[in-house]
């Protein structure tokens, strides 16, 4: 079986480094915010080039401190794509906020800053006091960060970067984690970044975002210990997680550029076949993490039964995402802009994500590339 995700072969080239950096947390006995984690926040801000950077329990509590940082208030609006993950619309509501559900674009997967005006105007109408806006730079490719910053400050919106599978993405020369008020990211394991637990963190150049962040994720403590300024939550990182996160830092680079390449040669395979496939589009100055390798098939495929061809071949796929956000029970009751969510419809039933890390071999690619091609050209 082809691995989607191959975090064994990552592994047998830092394990000794890994067991090295465990065993010194084993040591020293800090197994929460121990020394590693401060290290690791200041690696991840050279790296990013953000201030502050605060590290966490996980991608969805990066999000939540955010915008306990931002200061969302219950009954404020967030507007947030509707095609993406849970975590991207679950942390309004768990503080009393709503998300305002807007359309992306087909070619990127982003937020399409053409539709903000109608999504804001859309929560006006019906009298939802909009505070911000949570693009997603899905699949590893930030969104459209500069068109939708200009937008913000016109319209007196933060701007809270949802960059949990972007992170090591690049816009206009900016790294993610540099791109607005503030921006969240997680280090799930299956991400281009990831521990081997759950983890997460939030960026941001902004004192004032940090320091209510990092209150809050210690249950709301003040400046002396058992003193609270604010409610607040427990999402501390682990400090193994920690430690296993600066061994890994130190190869992502590398490993980004391999991702790079294993994305050039899906979309050279690809290509060559022309097979009505939609590849994935990276803009002008951009760069993808590529946390995915996400293809649009022709609407006249049955995804499931390709899908099921290719488990046949030992091929594993997955579907991110098969239903709109808006569609789920826990949120069908919040609003979706007048523009309407067409093009987060049509994806969600024609998107197929393919194995990507950085560790895939070329001829692992085109035997997948073949077998797709077998049996769109058999269908």
């Amino acid at each position: 079986m082809i691995p989607f995700i191959d975090l064994h072969a990552q592994q047998k080239l830092i394990r000794k480094r890994i067991d090295k950096r465990i065993k010194q947390v084993l040591d020293h006995g800090q197994y929460i915010l121990g020394p590693e984690v401060k290290e690791l926040e200041d690696r991840l801000s050279s790296f990013t080039g953000a201030k502050y950077t605060l590290c966490c329990s996980s991608g969805t509590d990066a999000l939540l401190l955010s915008l306990l940082g931002l200061k969302i208030k219950p009954g404020e609006g967030v507007i947030v794509p509707a095609f993406t993950f849970a975590s991207s619309a679950e942390v309004m509501p768990l503080l009393g906020a709503i998300p305002i559900f807007i359309d992306v674009k087909r070619d990127t997967f982003n937020i399409d800053p053409r539709k903000l005006y109608d999504s804001l105007k859309t929560a006006k109408d019906i009298g939802i006091n909009v505070k911000g806006i949570m693009p997603v730079g899905l699949f590893g490719q930030p969104a459209e960060m500069d068109l939708i910053n200009d937008f913000a400050k016109n319209n007196d919106l933060w701007v809270l970067d949802d960059a949990a599978q972007s992170f090591g993405g690049i816009h206009k020369d900016k790294n993610v984690g540099n791109l607005s008020e503030a921006a969240a990211t997680s280090f799930f394991p299956a991400k281009p970044l990831g521990c081997y637990g759950d983890g997460g963190a939030v960026f941001t150049n902004d004192k004032d975002i940090y320091e209510i962040a990092n209150s809050s994720h210690i249950h709301g403590m003040g400046k002396k210990r058992y003193e609270y300024d604010r409610i607040g939550m427990n999402a501390r990182m682990s400090t193994i997680q920690a430690a296993i996160l600066l061994e890994k830092l130190e190869i992502f680079p590398e490993e980004l550029k391999k991702r790079q390449e294993v994305a050039n040669n899906y979309n050279k395979t690809l290509n060559s076949l022309n097979l009505g496939i939609e590849l994935p589009k990276i803009n002008k100055n951009f760069k993808s993490s590529w946390a995915q390798y996400t293809i649009l098939l022709p609407e006249n495929i049955n995804r499931d039964k390709l899908q099921e061809n290719l488990k046949l071949k030992n091929i594993p796929s997955a579907v991110y995402y098969p239903i709109p956000l808006n569609e789920h029970k826990p949120y069908n009751r919040y609003p979706v802009s007048k523009s309407g969510l067409s093009v987060t419809y049509y994806l969600s039933k024609n998107v197929l994500s393919l194995p990507m890390h950085p560790y895939l071999k070329k001829d692992e690619i085109v035997y997948i590339s073949e077998n797709i091609n077998n049996f769109i050209k058999n269908y």
